[in-house]
């Protein structure tokens, strides 16, 4: 089972488009995203992945979105870094095959052995295939 591990934070600011003027939205948007990619995606290394799961940590201002349907939220209280290291080990710990997704190396140098990882274009693309608009509210 693979599990799509987003560091939201990491992945809005990733793209110029604004996000700043309102953390909360874009964290929206990217979710909204999230939960509407399909069950099987072209994977980083080429190879498919068929997500089972989807977790996404948010922390700060996009700590109080709504979670969509199908998007396991993480609410960070204080690092969202902490959060994601957390989830990551609880979910490795039970057997899950991990996909993160974030451009931190320094979060990627404390993932747990065998996590896989994916930077930010990757999902913004696959989003984009998906036909779902991520740009600003307006």
């Amino acid at each position: 089972m693979t599990v799509l591990l987003v560091d939201v934070a990491n992945v809005v600011g990733s793209r110029p488009d604004g996000w700043w003027r309102d953390r909360a939205a874009a964290a929206g948007r990217l979710l909204a995203g999230l939960a509407a990619l399909p069950g099987r995606l072209p994977g980083p290394d080429g190879a498919w992945v068929e997500p089972a799961a989807t977790v996404a940590v948010v922390e700060g201002a996009a700590r109080d979105v709504p979670g969509p349907d199908g998007v396991r939220l993480v609410r960070a209280t204080g690092s969202g870094d902490d959060a994601l290291v957390a989830v990551a080990s609880e979910l490795a710990g039970g057997g899950a095959d991990l996909l993160v997704v974030t451009a931190d190396r320094g979060l990627r140098a404390r993932l747990p052995a065998g996590a896989r990882c994916a930077g930010p274009g990757w999902l913004w693309a696959r989003i984009d295939e998906n036909g779902m608009t991520t740009g600003p509210a307006g």
